[in-house]
């Protein structure tokens, strides 16, 4: 059976990583963009991973350009923007396609795994989130509008 920790990505600094390194912890993936409706958004998402992080939580961010051209800059672009505008300590992955035919593995089994809306399983605009428990399964998938805050009280129950 596949889990997330079959897969591997390329970090925001150009290094591959296996996401073998995030076992036994709590995961929310999360692809991201910087000049979308939802951008807000990395404040809570940091804000969750500050707060859960001791408990064994990481958020994953990996950053796609394929809803408005709303992350339209390179990794480095998108890194310093984390950085500088929300502070953003949790991985960054390099931009990453979440559907069609060059959609990550990682996002063809997080969409397999968990379905959206209707039984679909594209995703539908940036800020979808995929949340892992620690056996490296997917447990529940969030539309873009399910604020990091309504995240949270799920986490609390998941982390104990």
């Amino acid at each position: 059976m596949t889990n997330i920790y079959d897969f591997s990505a390329r970090d925001i600094e150009g290094n591959e990583r296996s996401l073998a390194e995030f076992r036994d912890k709590v995961l929310l993936v999360v692809n991201v963009a910087s000049k979308c409706g939802f951008t807000p958004q990395y404040k809570g998402l940091e804000a969750l991973q500050r707060a859960y992080q001791a408990r064994g939580f990481e958020v994953l961010g990996f950053p796609c350009d394929q809803f408005g051209h709303q992350e339209p800059g390179d990794e480095a672009e998108i890194r310093d923007f984390c950085s500088l505008t929300y502070e953003v300590t949790f991985p960054m992955f390099a931009k990453v396609d979440v559907n069609g035919e060059r959609a990550h593995p990682l996002y063809r089994w997080l969409k397999s795994s968990k379905k959206g809306l209707l039984g679909t399983e594209g995703i539908k605009w940036n800020f979808t989130k995929f949340l892992v428990d620690r056996h490296g399964e997917v447990v529940e998938r969030y539309a873009p509008t399910d604020t990091p805050e309504k995240i949270g009280k799920d986490l609390s129950k998941m982390l104990g």
